[in-house]
């Protein structure tokens, strides 16, 4: 979402009008849920996706419309056993799809743009406000504004609100992922995260391991030290911890000061044995609980028989995926 903003607003200071396309709803097998969004310009599709097939097809035709009456609408589409079969889809269903006209120029969406930025900057949470009812009109808000609070949660949808249909998304999600050292495994996760939406910090005491130039999308890359990690981040119950030090006493000194902050997600690579001696250590030395060691995820990742530090990243990635989706449900 964020680079869609970011194309959208250089789009918009270009001159050019366009329709941010947006699931609103779906039900059955559509290609994608709610909150898939894609921009549309005059020559057609800029970037995102609801989905492919005839859906995003028949929607960038509808978006075309929208660009020349200069008007917001939605429209419904309702995938029959036998319009699945003249579309020539596999995915069956139905799906609520908003055309949000985008005006060249217009001060509110490039004040929303700017505001949303800010927002992914400082790592803050931020909802998505479209006004079904209202002709589509955005707006961004979060859990200050006391009338909308009961409204914001993880998962888009729909609501009323004092006569308005709604509908809500949240956009920008507090917390980070803390990767403590900068070895292999973590040259190959952090791009990876990083595309598929986590905000990366990577922490090493090692020089040669903290070079900018190793983590070109992390938010961040420091050369600290394991035992003082409160000196240069603070980690909250948003965020998300992967524990990769170069050995056992890094990765234990590191668990030991992680787990008294209670992040949301804490994995440590190695084996079950060593894992094992780790915990005995950390409840022996350290007198960590039972409750602060069973927050830990070790060995890291989902088990796909991994082997290289490009297939480890993946297995990682793919167990923080299947996480944040798990705190979204909830």
């Amino acid at each position: 979402m964020r680079q869609m903003l970011q194309v959208m607003k250089a789009r918009l200071l270009a001159g050019e009008d366009l329709v941010m396309v947006t699931v609103t709803a779906s039900s059955g097998a559509t290609p994608r849920g709610a909150g898939a969004r894609m921009l549309v310009g005059k020559s057609g599709r800029i970037c995102g996706t609801i989905g492919g097939g005839a859906v995003e097809y028949r929607s960038e035709q509808i978006a075309k419309t929208v660009l020349q009456d200069k008007s917001s609408r939605g429209h419904d589409f309702t995938l029959t056993r036998d319009d699945v079969q003249n579309l020539g889809m596999i995915c069956g269903g139905a799906c609520n799809v908003f055309f949000h006209y985008l005006s060249a120029g217009d001060p509110d969406i490039l004040a929303l743009a700017d505001a949303a930025e800010a927002r992914f900057v400082r790592g803050e949470d931020a909802w998505l406000v479209s006004d079904l009812s209202g002709g589509g009109r955005l707006s961004l808000t979060d859990k200050t504004d006391a009338a909308m609070l009961p409204y914001l949660t993880r998962q888009p949808h729909r609501v009323q609100v004092q006569g308005k249909e709604l509908y809500i998304e949240q956009i920008v999600t507090a917390g980070r992922v803390y990767v403590f050292g900068g070895g292999h495994v973590a040259q190959e996760l952090v791009p990876v995260l990083a595309h598929v939406g986590f905000r990366c910090v990577v922490m090493d005491d090692r020089p040669e391991f903290t070079d900018p130039a190793l983590f070109p999308t992390a938010e961040q890359v420091i050369l600290g030290d394991f035992h003082r990690i409160s000196d240069f981040v603070s980690i909250g119950s948003e965020d998300y911890v992967c524990v990769m030090t170069r050995g056992h006493a890094g990765d234990t000194v590191v668990q030991a000061q992680v787990l008294k902050c209670r992040p949301c997600y804490c994995g440590v690579i190695g084996s079950r044995h060593k894992a094992a001696g780790v915990r005995k250590v950390l409840k022996e030395e350290y007198g960590l609980t039972e409750e602060e060691l069973n927050g830990v995820t070790t060995p890291i990742g989902i088990s796909i028989q991994a082997e290289t530090p490009a297939e480890i990243a993946i297995s990682i990635a793919a167990q923080l995926i299947a996480h944040r989706a798990e705190r979204n449900s909830r």
